[in-house]
């Protein structure tokens, strides 16, 4: 029987500082970007490349690193990346250029893609199955609470200090992460050092870079452009030749049993297909906030902190549920709210203050916290300590994916939509170019030119595309409903079933 360490909520709590730096990053970038545009003279391609670094880095590597740490155990690797995290975060507040910063955020990518899945495969280890849903909703809590933080924190000291202080944030939280992690968290055994699977790792980060940078480049090009298509093919063939690779190789680099394991499975699909519709919010809401409502970059994170605390106060409710209803019941009625949140969302118009907006995004939080912990608690729960590692990085993969998908094809559906209703007749074709671009850049044109015909038309055209964007998570919601009610176990608690293939855990 594995020994439980005394020190496993401290332990969780070092953990949790370290993933805010995850969450805040994802974030206080885009917080950034004018600034660096005219302070590093960077090209609307080189801003689009600060962000695709960090994630193609992120896609490429989450699968590696998960098998890393089943093989090697994963308190030595977690160090290493917190220390690489940090570096790198040194590196982008310090580049001179928009190449240093890009190859910056790759590094910050690559410590990432460690860093999340390693933590995650860590609490199948430290806590026992009865306590383990707890431990995963703060878990789940720490890697949101970082997205409004970054918006707060970015605003507040771009207004007061250089651009580089928005990536020195994560300095001290890597090193309060660092000496926590070497101090708190156990040392665990790694399954030994047997053969590495460096044809699998070589298809699945090119198939996962393909696939990640198709749809990202979908997002920015548009549906039409042949390079959106070659990649996504591209990137289906390499993942299907890695699966059929995986099933000949005496070391797999991941385990493809697990997709025969339904807990796994649906807690996994139902959690990517919840990230998905999460992230379709997360795409519109600054987006409302400040080219609708007339939020600055501060008042924008601070108008999303009633998503986390929504999520925060359902994950808590949803834990004990779980355990009295089971967790079909719980996801089910989650994900009902999810929708309901959605729908009421759409019905948002340009004159609706923020007393309306806060109350469907809470009614939105409140549905994700009962869906995405009990979800990851019960794929989790499939998950034997030798494989810990390696399924983490599946279902994060997983959610990468969907969210990258989500921002995609959301983000088609907004655009089109607002580019169809706004009102450009007139403007010279630069202007009319630059408002069709984005509501934001609308409005700062309408200003500029004394246009408040112009500075309605897109908010009206805006809002009319946040409603069917809001629509198709919302369609996603319902499904998920649907999929939860057939398919998820009823009163059995996720997370259960005994562990297998135990090591003891060593103290430090």
């Amino acid at each position: 029987m594995t020994q439980l360490h005394p020190r496993r909520w401290w332990a969780l709590g070092a953990l949790a500082v370290s993933l805010l730096t995850v969450g805040l990053d994802l974030t206080v970038l885009n917080v950034a970007v004018p600034t660096l545009a005219v302070d590093l003279g960077a090209t609307t391609t080189q801003l689009q490349w600060f962000g695709n670094a960090y994630t193609l880095a992120l896609a490429a590597l989450l699968l590696p690193a998960g098998l890393l740490g089943d093989r090697f155990g994963p308190k030595k690797l977690l160090l290493g990346a917190l220390a690489l995290f940090g570096l790198a975060s040194l590196g982008c507040a310090y580049a001179g250029s928009p190449g240093q910063l890009i190859a910056a955020r790759v590094v910050l990518g690559v410590g990432a893609a460690f860093l999340i899945p390693l933590s995650l495969s860590l609490l199948n280890i430290l806590f026992p199955p009865e306590e383990r849903a707890k431990a995963l909703t703060t878990w789940v809590m720490a890697t949101f609470a970082g997205i409004p933080l970054g918006p707060l924190l970015g605003g507040w000291l771009l207004d007061h200090f250089a651009w580089g202080s928005v990536f020195l944030i994560n300095v001290p939280l890597t090193v309060i992460g660092l000496v926590a992690v070497l101090f708190l968290v156990p040392l665990t055994p790694g399954s030994g050092r047997g053969a590495i699977d460096f044809t699998g790792i070589a298809l699945s980060a090119a198939g996962l870079v393909a696939l990640t940078y198709g749809f990202v480049h979908a997002g920015e090009h548009g549906w039409a452009d042949p390079v959106t298509y070659g990649l996504i093919a591209l990137g289906v063939a390499l993942l299907a030749v890695f699966c059929r690779a995986q099933t000949r190789t005496a070391a797999p680099l991941t385990d493809l049993a697990l997709f025969r394991e339904p807990r796994f499975v649906w807690g996994a699909v139902l959690a990517t297909m919840a990230s998905f519709a999460l992230m379709g919010l997360l795409f519109v809401l600054p987006q409302l906030f400040q080219a609708v409502q007339g939020a600055d970059a501060l008042q924008t994170g601070v108008r999303l902190l009633p998503l986390i605390g929504g999520m925060l106060v359902s994950a808590k409710i949803a834990e004990r549920l779980v355990a009295a209803v089971g967790v079909r019941v719980v996801v089910t009625a989650g994900f009902v709210l999810l929708a309901a949140g959605l729908a009421w969302g759409s019905t948002t118009s340009p004159s609706d203050g923020y007393g309306v907006t806060v109350a469907w995004e809470g009614v939105i939080g409140l549905g994700t916290g009962c869906t995405l912990p009990p979800l990851m608690s019960m794929a989790m729960g499939a998950l034997t300590e030798g494989r810990s590692g390696a399924g983490s990085a599946l279902i994060q993969v997983l959610r990468q994916i969907g969210g990258t998908i989500g921002v995609a094809v959301l983000g088609t559906v907004l655009n089109g939509v607002y580019r169809a209703g706004v009102a450009v007749d007139g403007l010279p074709a630069p202007v009319a170019d630059a408002v069709r671009g984005s509501a934001s850049a609308a409005v700062a044109v309408a200003e500029k030119l004394h246009l408040p015909a112009l500075a309605g038309s897109a908010r009206v055209a805006f809002t009319d595309g946040m409603a069917a964007t809001l629509w198709v998570c919302a369609g996603l919601g319902v499904a998920g409903a649907l999929l939860a009610l057939l398919f998820l176990p009823g009163r059995a608690a996720p997370g259960t079933q005994p562990r297998e293939s135990e090591h003891d855990v060593v103290a430090i």
